[in-house]
């Protein structure tokens, strides 16, 4: 295999990211993942990561920085992670996951969180791997 590249997430990416979610996920959403991305690259704050194998973007991971949530005095969150299924099982997901967790650490963040439907093994699995657990919090929603 060629060498996985994990570099900035760029605004261009956002058609890729788009792509990606589709593969994984075989629904269309009406995300405006062009503004998703854009919001999260331009604001220093927030780590976003892209990587590509051999000039191909094969995934990607958005988190956003937290300042004050909850008692925290800064946290991060991963809100949207995709590898491209051609892509899985070749560890561009761990690799995309430290990257991203090594800015935080870099930027003295000790608590990264994300949130994982119940049903969902292979996600929850891979987070179990690269070191995450349950947290103190309890997710809610309002629909």
């Amino acid at each position: 295999m060629e060498d996985i590249i994990i570099r900035k997430l760029e605004v261009g990416d956002a058609d890729e990211v788009q792509r990606i979610q589709y593969a994984i996920t075989k629904k269309a959403d009406d995300i405006d993942y062009r503004r998703v991305v854009e919001n999260v690259v331009t604001d220093a704050q927030h780590v976003a990561a892209a990587a590509t194998v051999g000039g191909v973007f094969a995934g990607y991971m958005i988190t956003y920085m937290m300042l004050g949530g909850f008692g925290l005095p800064k946290s991060a969150w991963i809100t949207n992670f995709g590898v491209d299924p051609g892509y899985m099982g070749q560890g561009i997901g761990k690799r995309l996951a430290q990257w991203v967790l090594r800015e935080y650490d870099e930027r003295g963040v000790t608590h990264v969180y994300t949130t994982v439907p119940w049903d969902s093994v292979d996600l929850l699995s891979f987070f179990r791997t690269i070191g995450f657990d349950r947290s103190n919090f309890i997710n809610l929603c309002r629909r």
